[in-house]
């Protein structure tokens, strides 16, 4: 069942409507609604709240602000990872970013808790607010560690001798822009008191985090809080630990002691759940006239909010591409008055391999090389920085395969010299590479004596297909038809795992789901042979198939049915786990990533400057693929996203207040149909050993790694003109146009 394009099995519920997401959970009874009044300042304090009319307006049950929020656990930096803090809200008059919660209005329904809302009046003693990153650029400080615990600075060899020396220079800086995640789902919880326990529905990627994160808040024991989770409607990051909407819903149920439902707007999104910070990149390359690199280097400067550090690990990606004696990379923070950054999909290579792909294209027309060619000549043997062997690496595979579908012998040589009618044709490539990440997850697998197997973890489903991917293993792993199969997720009293995130959710959870299988194997085997009831009594058991329900010795066979209603009719069921990966030795002693190669061709209007992406195609080596119809729609959708953060996608602030100006989709511009016309997405045949024992690895983000760099690199090729500040649009693209005669 492994490797084929089986449909989703969760299908149906989801076109009949009958897959319940967070806000749409109605066996409470009916709740009630709460509603969240954001600061409309960037900095300082409140001086004075008045809710007197607020609370006497039709409908209200609570309006809660800082005076009479409970106290809440502080948020604990001793936690390793943050999604498992504390995270505590209307704690006090401090404002420290524009639209941060400041009341919550809950109502009977949710027309009456909107318009009580807009009675709540805050008065404000303003402060000055750090908003534009372009003036704090130059006041930077070093964090200790980026992102996933990966040093700040790294260095091999001596990189200003390497780069001095080098024939051939490029020298540098990219910007890219705030971004969000902006799943359809918007962040959304119900939440239920039942006794001492609280049942909270919630939008969220890590379940086990969620419970540890609203336990710790609302100063609860653990078991107390009980996370249901099972569909959620697209995470991309803005869902792996939990936002205000959760907290206050928890809080309000808590005081009212009924089930309290709280969404955030569209607008409230950008403001309450983080996003990339903006970066500034300056890339160095310096190489012979052979291409041959000689000298990388790697500085990223990005905001951070002063008081939650997060630090987008941007030139990590550069340390394992290429090779290059002589190389360094850093991370500076600059800190401003702005929501948190936080895990957008791909953190890291999305924005870094946006700038050091761009500058490789940089150096590929300085050197008037090929730039597939360029990229092969670099192609390193061992990991450049940690000087381990790659596990299964592939990069140039992906490069020369595509080019042979994409036509790459095509590709114009001078720039702005093809046209096709009114429009400048340009082809672009660029290279992928994601490391392959592993956190602890725990799946147990029961075998009922009807011979139907259920497979429960807390694992989510983001849209990824997790139900599906699941079903396929454990119906491979016992031999069974798929319809035999039954997958429970989302839920916090289920085996915990580390969920859907870092393109980790489906290696870690079918992994363990795998190792359970085996594991329940040797049971139903144990109790077979050893049972002289059955036909299998006496035979060898590894020997043993198991298919079409049931399990063969030789010429014996017995229904698995069979063997576990007369040795356990209460079911037989085994755990597998997968543990983190600093505590495996492949992932010391291998670098293990998933690589691709991107090829886009772009159309610009010749006189408008209008950019037109006219096809796309990407090459990718992720190992072993569990389902290549839920694998490809990873990919093209993540490669979809590579082309927005080209072309389209910035979230711009206003210096003044701190306040997004464009915080809806009629400003904050993604990509749609008619800017997608063809594009594809070809995955090489792979296995890699050192991953895991089923030779998969994530795809859920390499689809984006490097692909808006494909398409900035079309568009210098159609023009001439090479943009550097992401994103690309017409009016940087205009002045440059080349003057055309017909």
């Amino acid at each position: 069942m492994i490797g084929q394009a089986v449909d989703r099995v969760d299908g149906p519920l989801k076109a009949t409507g009958r897959a319940a997401y967070a806000y749409e959970h109605w066996e409470a009874g009916q709740p009630l609604y709460g509603l969240i009044v954001g600061a409309t300042i960037g900095k300082g304090r409140i001086t004075g709240i008045d809710t007197e009319s607020v609370a006497s307006a039709p409908g209200v049950r609570l309006v809660m602000t800082h005076l009479n929020a409970p106290v809440q656990g502080p948020r604990d930096e001793s936690v390793t990872f943050e999604y498992w803090r504390a995270q505590p809200v209307l704690t006090g008059p401090d404002i420290h970013h524009y639209g941060e919660p400041v009341a919550l209005v809950v109502a009977e329904t949710l027309e009456q808790a909107r318009a009580a809302a807009a009675l709540v009046e805050v008065e404000y003693s303003a402060g000055r607010g750090r908003f534009d990153f372009a003036a704090y650029e130059d006041q930077v400080y070093i964090p200790k560690v980026v992102n996933a615990g990966l040093p700040t600075d790294t260095e091999v060899g001596d990189f200003d001798a390497g780069f001095n020396s080098a024939e051939v220079k490029v020298d540098q800086r990219y910007t890219t822009p705030y971004e969000l995640s902006l799943p359809i789902e918007p962040n959304a919880c119900l939440a239920e008191p039942r006794g001492e326990d609280l049942i909270v529905h919630v939008s969220c990627q890590i379940v086990d985090a969620a419970q540890a994160s609203v336990a710790s808040t609302l100063r609860m024991a653990p078991e107390r809080v009980h996370v249901v989770s099972p569909f959620v409607g697209g995470g991309f990051g803005s869902k792996l630990g939990i936002h205000s909407e959760t907290i206050l819903a928890a809080l309000a149920a808590r005081v009212l002691r009924r089930p309290v439902k709280v969404a955030m707007t569209r607008q409230q999104v950008f403001q309450l759940v983080g996003m990339r910070p903006i970066s500034s990149q300056r890339v160095r390359l310096g190489a012979g006239r052979d291409g041959r690199l000689t000298a990388i280097a790697h500085d990223v400067t990005m905001h951070t909010n002063p008081d939650v550090e997060y630090a987008e690990q941007t030139a990590a990606t550069t340390r394992s591409l290429y090779a290059a004696p002589h190389r360094l990379t850093s991370h500076r923070l600059a800190a401003l008055d702005l929501p948190r950054g936080t895990d957008v999909r791909a953190p890291g290579e999305a924005p870094g391999l946006l700038a050091v792909e761009s500058a490789m294209d940089e150096l590929a027309d300085a050197l008037g090389m090929d730039p597939v060619e360029l990229r092969i000549r670099n192609e390193p043997t061992v990991d450049p920085e940690r000087d381990v062997p790659y596990s299964d690496r592939h990069l140039v595979e992906c490069l020369r395969e595509g080019a042979r579908r994409f036509g790459w012998e095509n590709r114009p040589v001078t720039p702005a010299s093809v046209r096709d009618g009114r429009w400048l044709v340009g082809y672009g490539v660029s290279a992928a590479i994601r490391g392959h990440l592993q956190g602890p997850t725990t799946v147990r697998v029961r075998l009922e004596a009807d011979g139907t197997a259920v497979v429960r973890t807390d694992m989510t489903d983001i849209g990824t297909g997790t139900y599906t991917i699941l079903t396929q293993v454990a119906a491979d792993g016992l031999g069974l038809p798929l319809e035999r199969v039954r997958i429970e997720l989302g839920l916090s009293d289920l085996p915990s795992s580390w969920g859907s995130g870092g393109s980790w959710g489906a290696t870690n959870s079918c992994t363990a789901a795998h190792r359970a299988c085996a594991a329940l194997r040797e049971k139903l085997l144990e109790a077979a042979c050893g049972d002289p009831r059955s036909p299998l009594h006496g035979l060898d058991p590894a020997d043993a198939v198991f298919s079409d329900g049931s399990v063969g010795i030789g010429d014996a066979s017995e229904a698995l049915s069979g063997i576990v209603a007369r040795s356990r009719p209460e079911g037989v069921e085994a755990q597998g786990q997968v543990r983190f990966m600093g505590d495996d030795p492949n992932y010391t002693d291998y670098s293990i990533n998933t690589y691709g190669a991107h090829f886009a061709e772009v159309g610009i209007d010749a006189d408008t400057a209008e950019i037109r992406l006219r096809r796309m195609l990407s090459v990718f080596s992720v190992g072993r693929v569990f389902n290549p119809k839920t694998t490809r729609s990873q990919l093209i959708g993540g490669m979809i996203w590579g082309v927005g953060a080209a072309l389209e996608e910035e979230a711009v602030v206003d210096p003044r207040s701190g306040a997004f100006v464009n915080r809806d989709f009629a400003g904050y511009l993604v990509p749609v149909h008619a800017d997608i016309p063809d594009i594809d997405a070809v995955v090489l045949d792979g296995y890699d050993d050192k991953a895991n024992p089923l030779g998969a690895k994530g795809v859920g983000e390499v689809g984006i790694c490097g692909a808006g760099a494909s398409v900035a690199n079309a568009v210098f090729n159609a023009t001439g003109v090479r943009v550097r500040d992401f994103p690309i649009t017409i009016e940087k693209v205009l002045p440059g146009l080349p003057l055309l005669v017909d």
